[in-house]
């Protein structure tokens, strides 16, 4: 079967691809894999001492992210199948190891991260430069 691989953060541009990436499942037959990576930003893991509390907030937030994923794909298309991954590491990586026997990747233009003023994100660019099939980046009047 065709597998299509989304990459989602929660992020507006994130929701933007997940809902090209579950119509274009529905139009080509194909499997929708959605990934979810978290990984603690070096800025925290960089040193110091920190409580196992605000770090579990990270994988939380995955499995959070990845459930509103679902719950959207299922409701905007019920018969498309779907499969969830969440893993720890850069985004990127996770998003083009699932991708190795993808007939396509999608992600948004932007992220969650600070520099809104750049035209792609780096899990997108770094994507775009790396992928083995094509790639979407989706943009919008959020991103």
């Amino acid at each position: 079967m065709k597998t299509i691989v989304v990459g989602v953060d929660g992020s507006a541009c994130g929701h933007a691809a997940l809902e090209f990436a579950i119509e274009e499942a529905a139009l080509r037959g194909a499997l929708l894999r959605i990934v979810c990576a978290w990984e603690i930003p070096p800025a925290v893991s960089a040193g110091g001492v920190y409580t196992a509390e605000p770090l579990e907030a990270f994988p939380k937030e995955a499995e959070d992210t990845m459930q509103k994923a679902l719950a959207r794909a299922a409701e905007l298309q019920p018969s498309v199948p779907r499969e969830a991954k969440i893993m720890e590491g850069q985004p990127a990586d996770a998003i083009l190891k699932e991708a190795q026997d993808a007939v396509l990747i999608v992600v948004g233009g932007r992220g969650r991260g600070g520099f809104a003023s750049l035209l792609l994100g780096s899990v997108s660019q770094q994507v775009v430069h790396h992928a083995q099939c094509p790639v979407v980046v989706v943009r919008g009047v959020a991103c």
